[in-house]
């Protein structure tokens, strides 16, 4: 099967198992950039699916040759926004974790209104996750990771918990480039409400 997932309709969602021909559940990377963590994890987890999602088409394309030449057979990547795949192709209860990792935090107020997490937005990530499943975030822009975790709290869909295995969780190229320029990294973790 091709690590390229590419919907034959985009108005419609997905399962698992026809995403990667298997599986009830995955991982996804949303907007994983040039993949660097999410070869990382997928080579460390070889019994979980993850799944990439990227609206660049260069940097997926990037992505899938370079999974496919490690012969990763448990990652998938599709060209798709973030959001509207979240809320519109995307079965429910069908990720057991959402990785959301140093986004574009858009600091500019007048900005704001194209991050990621909003408030509408908290409740299909938890229409998309599994019970218990959870969003994992990490940044290195106090004023977003302040954001999101007041949208995440102010919906009262899910318990914010403590991150205990952030040194076995990879590094994303974003991270470690930040971390190299001193930058202090704001981690989060939220588990789903049933």
């Amino acid at each position: 099967m091709p690590t390229a997932f590419i919907p034959p309709d985009y108005f419609r969602r997905y399962g698992v198992a026809e995403i990667f021909g298997r599986g009830a559940e995955c991982e996804v990377d949303l907007g994983c950039g040039d993949g660097g963590f999410l070869m990382a994890v997928a080579q460390q987890h070889p019994d979980r699916l993850y799944l990439g999602v990227e609206r660049l088409l260069g940097r997926l394309r990037k992505v899938c040759s370079r999974a496919d030449r490690l012969g990763l057979q448990n990652v998938r990547g599709v060209r798709a926004e973030s959001r509207y795949f979240l809320e519109w192709m995307l079965e429910p209860a069908s990720v057991r974790r959402l990785h959301y990792l140093f986004p574009d935090p858009w600091p500019k107020e007048k900005h704001h209104k194209k991050r990621l997490v909003q408030k509408e937005i908290v409740p299909v990530l938890h229409r998309v996750l599994t019970p218990e499943g959870e969003l994992l975030f990490r940044t290195d822009h106090a004023g977003y990771y302040e954001w999101v975790c007041e949208c995440m709290e102010d919906a009262g869909l899910f318990e914010r918990a403590e991150w205990t295995d952030l040194d076995s969780y990879p590094s994303s190229d974003f991270q470690r480039q930040w971390e190299s320029q001193g930058r202090l990294i704001y981690s989060a973790r939220y588990i789903r409400k049933a």
